[in-house]
């Protein structure tokens, strides 16, 4: 048992001395958008009663660990979070906000798939961070785009058909690019 701590141990210094930068940024980015979903996500009465920490600690898991459950963890914790502000302390619903967690939400999501991939010694070229990034910034876009035509889209309709119509037309979009992304994969 003490062999197998002391093993643990000088894994760990080996690791550390080998540890190189864009592998820690990304993680710190990782840290980052997490922590930003949670504080935008959070009611403010409830970040100032000592909720902070343990926030904070939610954002830390994923950088640490982000090939286990702890990104999906995160993205849950921001998720009751913002029903939390929603449905428990009636905060109204912003877009802008709105859009800022899902944001945050994606990049915590792709920032994990990147850093998943790297160990922490990598000798990461700044092109595929950049290719990476580009990425997920074209996403973001086009995704923001979409979610504010589908909402001006529920407003031209009414509160009642109109909410219902930007569900369906979501399910629609979500199934299409399913669809497509399975016959691109097949197509390979």
């Amino acid at each position: 048992m003490i062999a197998s701590l002391t093993g643990r141990v000088r894994t760990l210094g080996t690791a550390a001395k080998r540890i190189t930068l864009i592998p820690v940024l990304i993680r710190f980015g990782i840290f980052l958008s997490t922590l930003i979903g949670l504080l935008l996500a959070y009611p403010a009465e409830v970040l100032a009663e000592q909720a902070l920490g343990a926030l904070v600690l939610v954002a830390v898991l994923p950088a640490v660990a982000p090939r286990r459950f702890w990104p999906t963890f995160a993205a849950l914790v921001t998720v009751a979070g913002w029903l939390l502000a929603t449905d428990g302390y009636d905060r109204p619903i912003a877009l802008w906000r709105l859009m800022a967690v899902a944001v945050a939400l994606y990049l915590t999501h792709t920032l994990c798939a990147l850093a998943a991939l790297l160990p922490y010694d990598a000798v990461v070229d700044p092109d595929l961070i950049v290719r990476w990034l580009t990425r997920a910034a074209g996403v973001l876009l086009a995704t923001s785009v979409l979610g504010i035509l589908l909402l001006e889209l529920a407003r031209l309709g009414g509160r009642e058909n109109g909410w219902q119509a930007v569900t369906v037309a979501g399910l629609l979009i979500a199934v299409a690019v399913t669809a497509l992304l399975a016959w691109l994969l097949r197509r390979r």
